[in-house]
């Protein structure tokens, strides 16, 4: 191997294997640290990972979450893996609100706080301020992941507070919350409706389901 570009030791080789063992890749040397940190990188293990044989699925159950892999031909799980929990939280407490190239941000139940997690890293990040952003609120918020076009990865987060609008993204190169303008129907303040969002191929979109039904897209 030592004969090999190290291009084609991280591209060819590294990008097939799981991501708990590409983490420890990392320590290997600077270089290596940093080709392994690209979006290049992130993008082409991900890619790979979409494999049957590679999938897996995340289960929190009370204090506890587990990784089990997906067993394709019977649509069934394989043994499971504890996954220990890196921040402090209570029974009940962790709810999963978007996901994204297997950084997931939840809330804890019991402060409405953000966070970002990566559970094979076990790194996280809490995205909540002193000036009130970063917490949600069930039924009344919307969160949205996703990359821009310089390869950074943000949160996108809608808030209703008394029939007030109120939409931020958070970026994660620069560790902060802005404001974003957005006009949207008056109606669409109300409790009546839902929001929710999702990725469809690369696209972010937030819906809004009515009480009736009723479901309007937003792209």
């Amino acid at each position: 191997m030592a004969d090999l570009p190290i291009h084609t030791i991280v591209f060819e080789i590294l990008t097939r294997l799981p991501a708990k063992d590409v983490g420890r890749s990392k320590s290997v040397c600077k270089q290596w640290y940093a080709l392994l940190s690209t979006q290049d990188f992130v993008r082409i293990h991900c890619s790979r990972s979409l494999v049957s044989s590679n999938q897996r699925v995340l289960l929190i159950d009370d204090l506890t979450c587990s990784v089990r892999p997906i067993i394709s031909n019977n649509n069934d799980y394989g043994p499971s893996s504890i996954v220990t929990f890196p921040f402090h939280h209570q029974n009940n407490d962790v709810s999963i609100l978007s996901h994204l190239n297997g950084l997931l941000c939840v809330c804890l139940n019991h402060t409405y706080e953000l966070l970002l997690w990566n559970p094979t890293t076990t790194a996280f990040k809490c995205l909540s301020t002193p000036d009130s952003h970063g917490f949600y609120i069930n039924n009344l918020d919307a969160i949205g992941l996703y990359v821009d076009a310089d390869d950074d990865y943000k949160v996108l987060h809608i808030k209703r507070r008394s029939g007030v609008l109120g939409v931020y993204v958070y970026s994660r190169e620069v560790d902060s919350w802005r404001n974003i303008p957005f006009i949207t129907r008056q109606e669409y303040l109300s409790p009546h409706f839902n929001w929710s969002a999702g990725i469809f191929v690369v696209v972010l979109y937030i819906s809004l389901f009515a009480n009736v039904g009723l479901e309007v897209r937003m792209w």
